[in-house]
């Protein structure tokens, strides 16, 4: 099968269609991109969605894959397993995700743990003959009678049948060709069926298999790759498909991300070749850029010799079924280690990062200002609920902004401009302007102090602060795109990596909840004429 790319080059877009799978060989897969693009049209890639069956048909496939995954959890020999699992997953595969659902139901509710089992076994270790713990903790020497060896033989017995039957499903599988991509595959089937059946038995699911990815996966058994140009076309592909941060529009634009002055890396698993787990982008500049725009569009990349500042713009996790596992962070400590010992000059690390919640939470909060002051009529009882979202001085500055149609106040004139899909505020000098001051204190707000169980609100920075960064700065216009102003009225945040505070940072956080931040950012939440804050939150 050859692999598949169609180029859409009109009006200077870009898009490709059809990802042919990572065990797909090919000659194509050995040349250069350019090379592979003149060879013309190639033979479509087989689809990955199962055709629509039969009912009667996907029943009797669904009650075969019920009868494979028993004959894959209690079969002894183990020379057949291979035929079996393999069975196991093309049937599954055909299944459409309504089956795939009822099978997913089935493995977690049929191939659990033999509860009896497990009652019968408490029973019988409550029931034995208790060791002497202050002998066995002196070092002196314990009895041989049968007392201690029954504990230690009830006790391996009971954790052999805490196991679940599904875990050793997962264990045999991952051992087989394919099997790994097909348990991500399967566990992002879970995801999506736990959004419309959250079962007990399925969370249960989940979460083992969550568990034996963190070990499978685990960056001792991953390979660190650097993405060229010169990679075989079938995974260029796959991160232009990928690529989610910032969308790659056309062929310039992924050739500038892989050149001169710019790094992609990306983790590799043995057993899922050619298949990116996660990977990251890296442009080598001179200092740290506000930009997203200039990153990615402006002005040719500087001269490597000349960079000492690493910018991460992007980092994507390209398996659905790989939520939860913690990859990116090893990738940029990884990186991180990797460019100082290849660019002693680059001694900057930082990131230039999306802030993907922050109008969605500041748009609720000026909604329910709104309404309150809609349906209270009592203005010491509006004084009482309303949180003061701007300043007086700042309300002014709206105000002189407000045309006389709009009579809802500064507030409302805020969640009017904000919330309208066309961005006209975007384009108006005045109204940029008098948007900065209270659109930089509130994302300030927003990302130092907007919590949720402890954890920062933002997804992002909550990323980012786990792994021991600092707040740097934010960007006013950091990314002018209609995606940016959508998700956060076109800021963006650099997140920074001082090598020397990451413990500490990483500790305060995970310890105490603190988020380090630098004066600058801190100063956006300092009230006028206030002692300045402290370095950290």
């Amino acid at each position: 099968m050859r692999v598949m790319m169609r180029l859409r080059l009109g009006g200077g877009g870009f898009r490709a269609q059809g990802a042919a799978g990572a065990a797909a060989k090919s000659d194509l897969g050995k040349q250069p991109f350019m090379e592979q693009l003149d060879q013309g049209p190639a033979e479509p890639a087989a689809s990955s969605a199962p055709a629509m069956l039969d009912p009667r048909h996907s029943e009797r496939l669904l009650k075969k894959v019920s009868m494979l995954m028993h004959e894959a959890v209690h079969m002894r020999n183990s020379s057949l397993p291979n035929a079996t699992l393999r069975q196991l997953r093309e049937d599954y595969l055909k299944l459409n995700m309504d089956y795939r659902q009822r099978a997913l139901i089935l493995l977690g509710t049929q191939f659990g743990v033999d509860r009896e089992r497990v009652k019968g076994l408490i029973q019988h270790y409550m029931s034995l003959n208790p060791v002497d713990s202050t002998a066995e903790s002196s070092g002196e020497k314990l009895s041989d009678s049968g007392s201690e060896a029954a504990h230690f033989r009830t006790e391996r017995d009971l954790r052999a049948a805490l196991v679940p039957l599904s875990s050793r499903l997962f264990e045999q599988m991952n051992g087989q060709v394919g099997g790994l991509k097909f348990l991500v595959d399967l566990r992002a089937d879970l995801k999506t069926t736990l959004h419309t059946k959250n079962l007990p038995s399925l969370r249960a699911l989940d979460s083992d298999l969550q568990g034996l990815f963190a070990t499978w996966l685990s960056p001792a058994c991953l390979e660190l790759h650097r993405l060229t140009w010169n990679d075989p076309a079938c995974l260029l592909e796959k991160i232009v498909t990928y690529e989610a941060v910032h969308p790659i529009t056309n062929l310039y634009d992924l050739k500038r991300r892989l050149g001169i002055g710019r790094r992609c890396f990306g983790y590799f698993h043995p057993a899922m070749p050619g298949e990116p787990l996660v990977f990251i982008e890296v442009a080598l500049t001179k200092g740290i850029e506000s930009s997203v725009q200039k990153v990615l569009f402006g002005e040719p990349p500087c001269d490597e010799t000349e960079a000492t500042t690493a910018l991460f713009y992007g980092i994507t996790s390209t398996q659905p079924g790989l939520k939860g596992i913690e990859l990116g962070n090893f990738l940029i400590k990884r990186v991180v280690h990797l460019l100082r010992q290849e660019m002693p000059g680059v001694q900057t690390f930082a990131t230039l990062s999306p802030i993907p919640g922050f109008m969605h939470w500041l748009l609720a909060k000026l909604a329910t200002q709104c309404k309150l002051i809609e349906e209270s009529k009592d203005q010491s009882e509006i004084h009482k609920l309303r949180e003061d979202l701007l300043r007086p001085d700042e309300e002014i500055k709206l105000e002189a902004c407000r045309d006389g149609k709009n009579s809802k106040g500064a507030v409302g004139f805020l969640y009017d401009i904000l919330s309208s899909d066309r961005h006209e505020w975007a384009s108006s000098e005045k109204l940029v302007e008098a948007l900065r001051p209270p659109l930089l204190r509130l994302c300030a707000r927003y990302i130092l102090q907007e919590k949720k169980r402890g954890a920062a609100l933002d997804p992002v920075t909550n990323f980012h602060v786990r792994n021991g960064a600092s707040v740097e700065q934010l960007n006013w216009m950091g990314d002018t795109s209609r995606k940016g102003l959508d998700a956060s009225a076109g800021l963006m945040v650099n997140y920074r990596y001082r090598l020397e505070d990451i413990e500490a940072n990483n500790q305060a956080y995970l310890n105490r909840r603190v988020i380090a931040a630098s004066p600058a950012v801190l100063g956006l939440l300092q009230q006028p004429g206030s002692d300045s804050l402290q370095g950290k939150l």
